[in-house]
C-alpha cells in the first residue's frame, strides 16, 4: 500500500497535482475532517482493501488548526502507519501573479481585511514544520504543466530516486534586463552575433541555421565543457544544503540567438546526467 499526504501553499499546484495522481491511479481524497483522517487510513490499511495507492490532499481551506493535523501525522507515524509527504510550493512572487490572474482571495484573507503577501506569510508560518518533514519538494513556480507531471511520474509511478532539486535553465538578452530570480548568470556575448547575418537575423538558437553557426565556433563547446562540468559540482552541494531551485540564467544580447543556442545544449547535456528535475525556457524568444 502506497499512500501519499499531498499538501503545500494554496497556489501552489496542489490540486493539479491530485489530479495528476488521479489519472495515474490513485485513489484521491480531499481535505478529510482532521478526525477522520485516522479513520481513513486505517480502512485502507485492512487486509482485503483493494485500493494499492491512495492520496489524501490536506491544505489550510479546511476549517480546522493544521496543528492538529501534525498531531495526528505523528500519532499514525508512531503507531506505524507508512506514509509520504508531497509539499507543493512556489514563490511569493509567483503566487501573488496566479491569485491576481485567477481573481480569486487567499484562502487568509476571506475577510479582505489583509493583502494576499500577508496570507502567503501566514501560511508559510503555519505550513514550515510539514514542509521540513516532507519526502518531496516540488517548487512549480517555472514548471509547465507537462513539466510537472514528468515529476509526478518519476516519483509516483516510475519510483526513480528524486531529488527535490529543480534546476531552471533561462536564455535572456541583457537589452531586456537580467531575470530577478536567476541564481548564476552567463554572458555569451563573447561570441559572434548571429543578428548581423542577414540570413539569420530573424531565425532564433531554435534553428538549426543558428545552431549550426554558433556551435561553429570552438569557443561555444568549449564554454558548454565547463558550464557542465562547474554544474555537474555544483548540483550535488545544493541538493545536500536542501535548495528546491536553482536558476540558470545565460544571456546575450537580445536573447534569441546565442543564448538560446547554449541554453539548449546545455539542457541536452545536463538532461540525463541526475535525479533531479530539469527545465528549460526562453525568455525573448516569442
Amino acid at each position: 500500500m502506497r499512500f501519499v499526504i499531498v499538501t503545500g501553499m494554496s497556489g501552489g499546484g496542489k490540486n493539479t497535482a491530485m489530479r495528476m495522481l488521479e489519472d495515474v491511479g490513485y485513489f484521491c481524497v480531499d481535505n478529510l475532517p482532521v478526525p477522520l483522517i485516522e479513520k481513513f487510513m486505517g480502512l485502507l490499511m485492512t487486509p482485503n482493501n483493494e485500493i494499492s495507492k491512495a492520496a489524501l490532499g490536506l491544505d489550510i481551506r479546511a476549517d480546522q488548526a493544521f496543528e492538529d493535523v501534525m498531531k495526528i501525522l505523528d500519532k499514525l507515524r508512531q503507531n506505524g502507519f507508512v506514509f509520504e509527504i508531497l509539499f507543493m510550493d512556489a514563490s511569493d512572487a509567483t503566487l501573488v501573479k496566479r491569485y491576481k490572474e485567477s481573481r480569486r482571495m487567499h484562502p487568509l484573507c476571506m475577510q479582505g481585511d489583509s493583502r494576499i503577501e500577508d496570507g502567503i506569510h501566514r501560511e508559510r508560518g503555519i505550513l514550515a514544520q510539514i514542509k521540513k518533514q516532507a519526502d518531496y519538494v516540488i517548487d512549480t513556480s517555472k514548471l509547465l504543466t507537462r513539466e510537472l507531471k514528468e515529476e509526478i511520474d518519476r516519483i509516483f509511478v516510475r519510483n526513480e530516486e528524486y531529488n527535490n532539486l529543480i534546476v531552471n535553465i533561462v536564455s535572456f538578452g541583457f537589452k531586456n534586463g537580467i531575470p530577478v530570480d536567476a541564481d548564476l548568470v552567463f554572458d555569451v556575448r563573447f561570441l559572434p552575433n548571429p543578428f548581423y547575418i542577414d540570413e539569420l537575423k530573424y531565425l532564433t538558437g531554435n534553428d538549426k541555421g543558428v545552431q549550426d553557426y554558433v556551435m561553429g565556433f570552438p569557443e561555444a563547446g568549449q564554454f558548454l565543457d565547463r558550464l557542465e562540468d562547474m554544474l555537474l559540482f555544483l548540483i550535488p552541494n545544493y541538493i545536500k544544503e536542501g535548495k528546491y531551485q536553482l536558476v540558470v540564467a545565460i544571456g546575450c544580447t537580445g536573447g534569441k540567438h546565442r543564448s538560446v543556442t547554449l541554453a539548449n545544449g546545455l539542457y541536452g547535456r545536463l538532461r540525463d546526467k541526475g535525479n533531479y528535475g530539469l527545465t528549460i525556457s526562453h525568455r525573448d524568444v516569442k
